[in-house]
């Protein structure tokens, strides 16, 4: 999740009613392997049919009319993480991760008592990875550090306990990361999202048998070595999610993001990657089966 210096309420004013329009359908169904579909109608509303009065249902029905019929539902702290396991008992098209956000570790008053609620949910049925976890040496500061740590070892550990995908979030953080999924040990299933390293880093990864989750970021005039690292990152291990409400790919960078807008990041992996998008497709929807197991 990115976040920035306004405030939640400020966020929702400046986003509200701006959604893009629909793109064109993918030919076949793929997966959002990583959105925050709370944050997404707290801070922008729903884009979708008018006639569909919850709004979390609106975002799941637009993105299943374009191709996106399956969603991972990504929790960043205790009440995030609880809400999404609910809600993937409810709808079909949804799974859930759960996990305290790097970045809130350091904040958090009793950081043992809020990892055992995460343990607690991830033993749930409809959820189906820990994350999002990791480091980020982006907004949190040294002080802050040893705490972000800890928090990434424990989801390694509760991971690797119930046998599920752990989904990490690395910002500014590669060599770290991966020196720390080294010394404990990776779980059998690791997925980089919104994978921001360069070629170098990605086949660090890729050598790891880590998925790489690219956001709408591949799409911007200045990720060239985004681009890079997708031409290096085998159709096997490759995912692609919005990260949404942000990261919208251009050419609606700024706007707010939702599923539906999957299909424009796909097309631009496909172009960067000279993988046919009915290729691109199916890989991504099996691999997302396979890490996230059968909606």
């Amino acid at each position: 999740m990115t976040e920035n210096a306004e405030t939640r309420r400020e966020r929702a004013a400046r986003r509200a009613g701006e959604f893009p329009p629909a793109p064109e359908p993918l030919p076949l169904p793929v997966i959002d392997s990583h959105t925050h579909l709370d944050i997404t109608v707290s801070e922008a509303g729903a884009p979708g049919p008018a006639t569909i009065d919850d709004p979390v249902a609106r975002v799941i029905a637009i993105a299943a009319e374009v191709g996106v019929n399956r969603l991972v539902q990504v929790g960043v702290d205790l009440p995030s993480s609880q809400w999404g396991a609910e809600l993937a008992t409810r709808h079909p098209a949804v799974v859930a991760t759960v996990a305290l956000h790097p970045n809130d570790a350091p904040r958090l008053p009793d950081l043992d008592e809020a990892l055992r609620g995460i343990e607690a949910l991830a033993a749930q049925e409809r959820v189906r990875g820990i994350g999002e976890t990791g480091m980020d040496f982006f907004r949190t500061g040294e002080d802050g550090r040893a705490a972000q740590e800890a928090s990434f070892r424990a989801h390694i550990a509760i991971a690797k306990r119930y046998g599920k995908p752990l989904v990490i979030h690395d910002r500014d953080a590669h060599a770290e990361v991966l020196r720390i999924l080294d010394d404990e040990g990776a779980p059998e299933t690791v997925v980089l999202h919104c994978f921001s390293g360069d070629a170098e880093f990605a086949t660090e990864c890729v050598d790891r048998g880590y998925l790489l989750s690219f956001a709408g970021t591949v799409t911007f005039a200045s990720a060239a070595g985004l681009r890079e690292a997708a031409k290096v990152t085998p159709p096997e291990l490759m995912l692609v999610e919005t990260d949404a409400p942000y990261l919208t790919p251009t050419p609606h960078r700024g706007r707010p993001n939702a599923s539906y807008l999957i299909p424009l990041t796909v097309r631009a992996l496909a172009e960067t990657t000279g993988r046919g998008v009915d290729e691109l497709c199916a890989a991504i929807s099996d691999n997302g089966e396979r890490v996230f197991g059968p909606w």
